[in-house]
């Protein structure tokens, strides 16, 4: 976790990227895509839901080569989530989920596709952020969640 205001944590970030070199940074979450973009760091995917603490706000401004749409009501992971995730990945420049529902699981689904390396990057509130390198150690955890969630759903 980076602490810090968010012009705190976006420098440190920045200096991360640049030490680090992930093949690719995504961000899960309004504000802190609103201020990567703000602070021109340059991420691939960014996925959000138009809603901060489940607040409604104003949508992100950013150049997205391409934006996906998909349905992910709070405290699920819908198939189209995975569906919609990899293809976003797997895009050309930089693409924007808009997720209708809530975006927060997300960041499970982001770090179980992402490539090796990668960066997925979402905000804790009144905190900073959290940087997940996607390794094999941080992919075998959130498989670890997303299992005990599917167990936890079925009973």
């Amino acid at each position: 976790m980076i602490q810090g205001s968010f012009d705190e944590t976006m420098k440190k970030l920045k200096e991360l990227i640049e030490k680090d070199r992930p093949s690719t940074v995504i961000s899960v979450g309004d504000a802190v895509s609103d201020n990567m973009i703000k602070h021109g760091i340059s991420l691939q995917v960014l996925i959000v839901d138009n809603k901060i603490m489940r607040d409604p706000v104003q949508p992100i401004v950013a150049d997205a080569d391409q934006t996906l749409h998909l349905k992910n009501p709070p405290g699920t992971l819908t198939e189209e989530a995975w569906t919609v995730t990899r293809k976003a990945l797997n895009g050309k420049g930089r693409t924007k989920v808009l997720v209708d529902g809530e975006e927060d699981l997300l960041t499970l689904v982001a770090v179980l596709c992402a490539p090796e390396n990668s960066f997925v990057v979402y905000g804790q509130p009144h905190e900073g952020i959290v940087v997940v390198e996607v390794t094999e150690k941080t992919r075998e955890k959130m498989h670890r969640i997303v299992d005990a969630m599917e167990e936890s759903s079925k009973s």
